[in-house]
């Protein structure tokens, strides 16, 4: 199988006069379809930039990306812009929402920048489904402030979700948030990746790294690590449908 992100021997430089800052060192990589990753590092390790460029936000000073066997390297901006629509939805820690527009107006503004047009009752119909997924459905008509900031980061991760992306980028999305709201958001991503949607993730908690399936830790530039995590957290909702599966195996196995 084809890997969705594959990152070959990539660079970036940053020239600030005569100063280079080498932010990226010659990073390689394979990400599958299906994988829950968080990308973890110090504030200045290269992660968030190394983030701009999964998210084909920044392009690499040397070395090739290849999104879902699409070479990056010679894509002109609409080009770039038209990809990141269809292949990528972006989750952020400021969740930025636009203040006077209800949640499912915010989740239907990735539609309206769509190259392929979305008719208003297609646009309105996928906007609730995606608030759905999230648990919000019944808060479409809210605004911002009438929600909490995990509502508000839900409200994002639908937006994200609403163009079917094949993977979910997600930077610090836990960071505006209190520990309990953090695990609840965290069930949110659990869930959306058991149904087969691949998360990259940036994020300096550790234990917020550890509800993910893959930790890549980067340092001056360069991932120093790649490791399965070995004792994963569970959500409280993902460990009762455990539970319920375990139950049902059970009376199965005594009927």
């Amino acid at each position: 199988m084809k890997p969705v992100v594959q990152l070959e021997d990539i660079y970036k430089t940053y020239t600030n006069g005569e100063v280079q800052v080498h932010a990226v060192r010659g990073v390689s990589l394979q990400i599958q379809a299906g994988e829950f990753v968080a990308i973890m590092g110090s504030s200045g390790s290269g992660k968030s930039t190394l983030m701009n460029i999964l998210g084909c936000l920044d392009r690499p000073t040397k070395g090739r990306y290849l999104l879902d066997s699409v070479d990056t390297s010679d894509l002109e901006r609409n080009e770039r812009a038209d990809l990141r629509n269809q292949k990528l939805g972006f989750v952020f820690q400021g969740f930025n929402l636009l203040a006077r527009t209800t949640a499912v107006e915010n989740v239907e503004l990735p539609m309206l920048y769509s190259p392929i047009r979305v008719p208003p009752s297609e646009m309105r119909t996928r906007a609730m489904k995606a608030l759905d997924i999230v648990g919000l459905a019944d808060r479409a008509d809210h605004l911002p402030n009438q929600l909490s900031g995990g509502q508000q980061q839900r409200v994002a991760i639908a937006r994200a979700l609403v163009n079917h992306p094949q993977i979910l980028l997600a930077d610090e999305p836990t960071g505006n948030l209190d520990s309990r709201t953090s695990v609840e958001v965290m069930g949110v991503f659990q869930r959306l990746n058991d149904q087969g949607i691949t998360i990259v993730m940036v994020t300096h908690e550790l234990d917020i790294a550890h509800y993910c399936k893959r930790n890549l830790i980067v340092r001056d530039g360069k991932v120093v690590r790649d490791e399965a995590v070995a004792d994963r957290l569970i959500s409280a909702v993902e460990m009762e449908k455990l539970r319920n599966a375990e139950a049902a195996a059970k009376l199965i196995h005594s009927a």
